[in-house]
């Protein structure tokens, strides 16, 4: 169930010392941050790829235990870029801080040379949950990719030095190592409440915005390096078929230059079938029915450096 609203009648009332509250997941890009949600939850509710950058928008997936329910608010990775998209998602993570009821920051485990007081994006990351306020803790991601595993020791020492983090706690997102301990740590620290979402659901994201990202996805899988970085997938139409029984979804790609069409179509537009066809499949997964789903390809002149490029292909606030 995705629904974004909920009546209030089909909420559980549990009983007792249960907890409830608002975690958000936050980082520098491609720390781990989706991966470990999708972890978390169960169920793939944000995009999970190699390449920075992916998250655009926050994702909140919904984590059930018998004591508590934690909604957990995966941002994109704070970074120092100066187009529009990159400050939408400088706002969207730093917004997230604010609301929330404690704040997880994911680092990398490996290959950390620089203390994160020397590193620019390190600082900007540290600065955003100091700023935010909010209790934190500290999750040290890839820990199964350490070859010599004093390294760990260095990181968290370097992180404990900051004196922002209630405890710090090494996991593996990719291998689920350490997840248990993780929400356990989170679990002693929200505030005694009643559960916001019923038992079976586990987003509140519209549907129309998990089919987007679901064809988003298949881009920054199957298409060239750059390319990803300068799409956006709106989904104009998403209609219910009582005959066949079958969703019919219509779905703008756009980019930002006409040479990227030709690269996102393919020759005889084979690369958009493809992407279609994965899309698809991903699509129907997600919403337990047959799907028909309609791609087009435009373009929006550099979309991405402006908040009227972004308000055009369907990044708007509120």
């Amino acid at each position: 169930m995705t629904e974004s609203e909920v009546p209030e009648s089909e909420v559980p009332a549990p009983s007792g010392d249960f907890r409830s509250g608002f975690v958000a997941l936050v980082g520098r890009p491609n720390v781990g941050k989706s991966t470990l949600l999708n972890a978390l939850v169960g169920e793939q509710v944000a995009i999970a790829s190699y390449r920075p950058q992916t998250t655009r928008d926050k994702i909140r997936g919904i984590v059930h235990r018998p004591s508590c329910q934690i909604v957990f608010v995966d941002t994109p990775g704070i970074h120092d870029k100066d187009r529009a998209i990159n400050r939408y998602m400088l706002e969207e993570a730093r917004s997230a801080i604010g609301e929330v009821d404690l704040v997880v920051l994911l680092v990398e485990a490996r290959g950390r040379g620089r203390r994160p007081d020397e590193d620019d994006e390190d600082r900007l990351v540290l600065e955003a949950v100091r700023k935010g306020g909010r209790p934190a803790l500290l999750a040290v991601n890839k820990i199964d990719k350490l070859k010599d595993k004093t390294q760990l020791f260095g990181v968290l020492e370097a992180y404990g030095e900051t004196g922002l983090f209630e405890e710090m706690v090494p996991i593996s997102a990719l291998k689920k190592d350490g997840i248990e301990s993780l929400l356990q740590a989170i679990e002693q620290r929200l505030p005694e409440g009643p559960a916001f979402f019923p038992e079976e659901m586990y987003t509140d994201q519209p549907e129309r915005l998990l089919v987007g990202e679901l064809i988003r996805e298949q881009l920054f899988l199957q298409v060239g390096q750059e390319v990803p970085y300068s799409v956006a997938v709106e989904v104009e139409a998403f209609v219910e078929d009582p005959k066949s029984k079958r969703v019919v979804i219509h779905a703008v790609i756009y980019i930002e230059r006409k040479s990227q069409k030709g690269i996102v179509i393919g020759k005889g537009g084979k690369m958009l079938r493809s992407i279609g066809s994965e899309a698809r499949r991903a699509i129907e997964k997600l919403l337990a029915c047959k799907v028909f789903l309609d791609l087009h390809v435009k373009v929006a002149d550099n979309w991405s450096q402006s908040l009227a490029g972004l308000n055009r292909v369907g990044y708007r606030k509120g």
